[in-house]
Order: structure tokens, then C-alpha cells, then sequence
């Protein structure tokens, strides 16, 4: 291990990128649909298999025996060295392009090549030396790592754990990821700052309606500090590899992280006692297609209107599509006066392709709406730009995507002005909201439809809810038990 810190700062970049986990799960999506094999690996003393590009000396002790008090000059790159990634970075990228791989324009650590049949594409997902394969043919890949480069893999085999996220399949086969080991962990990590286990008897992170920007109660020591800010990091973690529900809270209660108080303390306790209670939770990898054929489509001529003859579009250098088609599915969701401080409102989405959730938003939106409709078309907005980032993204990795992604939302005036071409905006300042999304319909990128409230998932993100309202939409999402893959 070297002391990088007493070192110089280079003048070369010294950046190395990982795989975000919306990618890695985007991998895991299509490794199921297009039937490839699901593995993963460890590289041992990954920086170790690449040079240094530093000038890093050392002057040899008594144990180099004949050669004490010589100076060595360090070729590898030593873990601690400033520049010590971005080698390992360069050198698996020089590994994987010899191997026929390139990486994915939109997700750089992605890295992906056709099948030898060329009826997909096959995939390796890079965060740091960690490695998740999606191959037609995974022994013969990590042969060739291992005898061509010898590289030391450890670990490899069907993916079982990965980024603190367990997976298994259930008895029809179907993949599933799980935080439920990370998520063990952090109640472990809860009694031992606290003494005792996190109260097991709720059944919503915070209680419906909570407004925890109004607590009063006495601001935290600087100990109870460390001990809050611990807490939230771990549930930011959580909400990452998959824990959906807990969202809302933990965004909302990360805004106190730099003077929480006493209640707010006490709410971040309900959190881990509801994840004490509802540790099982799981995303399933499913891959078959929504049937949308019964939803109203309406045919407007949007060229007459003040968006012309509007076109999606579609990057030019994307790869040639290959596999099977998918289609994506978009709920969203805006709560009004979510702070009662700053009276912002919270948008909330929920994002699936075919029948399986890959990305979940909420965040407090950045203007102030007196009213429901303009905040929810500031949802919409938000919502149409995660559409436009996902397909291009999708269609970066050479996925074949159907012509139209489906959009629904709970608000039935904001639904209507957006969706019927002759509608008007009273409203002017939610002029660029209503023409973001008005000109995602009218290039027929985005079907927008109507759901009610009681059906919108993306409520779960939006809201700080209650079990009986919500359970109905949260059970197939991540409570199934095997039971629900039909819902």
C-alpha cells in the first residue's frame, strides 16, 4: 500500500469510472431476455495488473537482501497511488477491446460486443474489479482472462451476490435481486450503536402524512450527529440496490443531516424498525412485454399544431439493434406541499421495462406550484426527460425498443391538457413543462394516459404513506413471495 497522498498531483486525469446501478441492473434485464448466462467474478489485486504511470521510487530495506539500500523503481500500479484506478481502468479496457468488447456510448463501463450468431449482444458490467457478465459462453470468457492475462479471478461462477445485492431464482426460474444481506447488516450496525434492535412494529417507513420539517424538538448532539448521518447513509445505500419504498423518507429525512434533531432521530429509528419488519423484499427480473392494445388512442394531427411534424430523436451512431423488443413503462406522481416550510411539492417515478422496475426517482421539485395541476406537470417533465435518457440509453446497448414508451399519471386536468391537441395553458408559467411533454406526445415517443390514484405505483414515491393504501401496489413490486408473478 502506498502513501499516494504525499505524493504529487498528477497532471494527467486520474478518473476511473464504475457502472451505475441502473446499468448494471439494464444488464441483468437483458441477460434474462435474450437468454445469456448470468455470472460474476472478482479480480484479485486488480491494481496490480496494470503499470504505473507515476514516478514512484522506493530505497530497499534488509529484507531485498543483496540488493539494501538500492533504490527500486515501483512499475505497478500500487493500491494507494493517486493514479492507481484509472490504470486498472485503461488496462481492463485494453483487455476487454483485444477480446472484441466496446463500450457502450451512454454507459461507459458497460462493455459489449454481438454473439457469435449475432442475434444479441452480450455485456460485461465493470465497477472498479468487480465484473458482472451477461455471456452466451461465461467459463470460456474467464478462461481466457485467466490464462491469456492472467488475471487472479475469485469467486466466479452464476451471480449469487453482487454489490451488496443477493440473487437467487425462484421455482420457475426467474431471477430475482434482494438487498435482504445489506439490509441484515445495517440492523446489526443499528444495534450496536444503539444496544438494542430497531422496534419491529411498523408497517410504513414514516407515518402517513408526516411532516417532519415542522419537528421543534431539540437539536442532536455532535455525537447523536455522527450517529444520524451514519444511519442515513446507509439507508441512501438501501434505497440504491433496491429498497423503493423507503425513498420518500430517507429523501426527505437527508435534509436534516447537517442539524437533525431529536425527532428526527427518532423517525430514522421507524425506518430501520420498518425494514426490521420488511426485510424480505425483492425485485423480480421479468421479462415478458405489457399488453397495452386495450388503452384509448386517440389519433390527433399534431401537425397543424405549433410542434409540426415532430420527430423522436434517435442517435445516429447508436449499434445495430439486436435481441428481443422491449417496452418501457412510466408512472409518475407530484405531491403538493410536500414541505410545508419551503411549500415545494415532491415529484416521484417509477420507471419498468416490460414488466420489470429498473430505475425510481423522488425529489423535491425546484419551483413553488399553488396548485396540484402545475406541479404534476412538472412531474410529467421530469418524467419525460428520464423517458428520453432511458430509451437513448437502451438504444445505446443495442436494444430494439417499440415505437412508443406509456406514461400514466393520477391527475386527470393535467393528463387531458397535455395529451389532446387542442387544449390551452392558462398557466404560463408552467409553459416549458407543458411543452416538453406535449411535444413528446405529439412525436409519438409518449402515450399518456389516465390512471387513477389508488392504481399509481409511483405514490410509493411520492408520499409518506400507509400501509393499507399502498400495500396493494407495493406487494407485487417487492412483497410477492413467489406468489404474484401473474399480477
Amino acid at each position: 500500500m502506498a502513501d499516494g497522498h504525499l505524493t504529487e498531483v498528477p497532471l494527467e486525469s486520474v478518473y476511473s469510472g464504475v457502472v451505475t446501478l441502473r446499468g448494471f441492473r439494464i444488464v441483468l434485464f437483458l441477460g434474462e431476455l435474450n437468454g445469456l448466462a448470468i455470472w460474476s467474478t472478482d479480480v484479485g489485486n486488480a491494481y496490480l495488473e496494470a503499470y504505473t504511470s507515476e514516478k514512484v521510487y522506493i530505497l530497499a530495506g534488509k529484507e531485498f537482501g543483496d540488493r539494501a539500500g538500492h533504490i527500486l523503481i515501483i512499475r505497478k500500479a500500487l493500491y494507494g497511488l493517486r493514479s492507481s484506478g484509472a490504470r486498472w481502468h485503461d488496462r481492463l479496457a485494453e483487455v476487454l477491446r483485444e477480446m472484441g468488447f466496446f463500450p457502450c456510448r451512454a454507459e461507459p463501463d458497460i462493455w459489449m460486443r454481438p454473439a457469435k450468431d449475432r442475434s444479441k449482444y452480450e455485456y460485461v458490467a465493470v465497477y472498479v474489479d468487480d465484473l458482472a457478465l451477461a455471456l452466451e459462453e461465461p467459463l470460456e470468457f474467464l478462461e481466457i482472462l485467466e490464462k491469456k492475462y492472467s488475471f487472479k479471478l475469485k469467486g466466479s461462477g452464476p451471480i449469487s451476490f453482487h454489490l451488496g445485492m443477493d440473487f437467487a431464482r425462484d421455482e420457475d426460474g426467474t431471477l430475482y435481486f434482494t438487498p435482504k444481506r445489506y439490509v441484515e447488516k445495517i440492523l446489526s450496525n443499528y444495534e450496536r450503536l444503539f444496544g438494542e434492535q430497531p422496534k419491529k412494529i411498523y408497517h410504513s417507513p414514516l407515518e402517513k402524512g408526516d411532516h417532519p420539517e415542522l419537528d421543534d424538538s431539540e437539536l442532536l448532539d455532535d455525537e447523536d450527529t455522527k450517529k444520524y448521518q451514519s444511519m442515513i447513509g446507509s439507508l441512501q445505500w438501501a434505497v440504491t440496490i433496491g429498497r423503493l419504498d423507503i425513498m420518500p423518507a430517507v429523501v426527505t429525512l437527508s435534509s436534516f443531516r447537517v442539524a437533525p434533531r431529536n425527532g428526527h432521530l427518532e423517525r430514522a429509528k421507524r425506518v430501520f424498525g420498518y425494514l426490521a419488519r420488511m426485510k424480505t423484499a425483492a425485485i423480480r427480473i421479468r421479462t415478458e412485454e405489457p399488453d397495452y392494445s386495450d388503452l384509448p388512442d386517440p389519433q390527433y394531427d399534431w401537425a397543424k399544431s405549433v410542434y409540426g411534424e415532430v420527430r423522436e430523436e434517435t442517435p445516429p451512431d447508436a449499434p445495430e439493434p439486436l435481441g428481443r423488443y422491449v417496452t418501457t413503462t412510466h408512472f409518475f406522481d407530484a405531491n403538493l406541499m410536500h414541505c410545508a416550510v419551503t411549500g415545494r411539492a415532491v415529484t416521484g417515478a417509477l420507471h419498468l421495462v416490460n414488466k420489470t422496475p429498473l430505475e425510481w426517482f423522488c425529489k423535491k421539485q425546484s419551483t413553488v406550484e399553488t396548485a396540484t395541476y402545475g406541479s404534476e406537470f412538472n412531474a410529467a417533465r421530469t418524467c419525460v426527460e428520464q423517458i428520453i435518457d432511458l430509451r437513448t440509453t437502451l438504444r445505446y446497448l443495442g436494444v430494439p425498443i417499440r415505437e412508443r414508451s406509456y406514461m400514466f399519471g393520477d391527475n386527470e386536468s393535467m393528463v387531458n391538457s397535455a395529451s389532446q391537441v387542442h387544449s390551452r395553458l392558462h398557466k404560463r408559467h408552467n409553459m416549458l413543462s407543458y411543452h416538453r411533454v406535449r411535444e413528446a406526445i405529439a412525436a409519438k415517443m409518449v402515450h399518456l394516459s389516465h390512471v387513477p390514484g389508488s392504481g399509481n405505483p409511483a405514490d410509493i414515491l411520492s408520499k409518506h404513506w400507509g400501509y393499507s393504501d399502498i400495500w396493494h401496489l407495493l406487494r407485487p413490486l417487492l412483497f410477492w413471495k413467489f406468489d404474484t408473478k401473474d399480477a
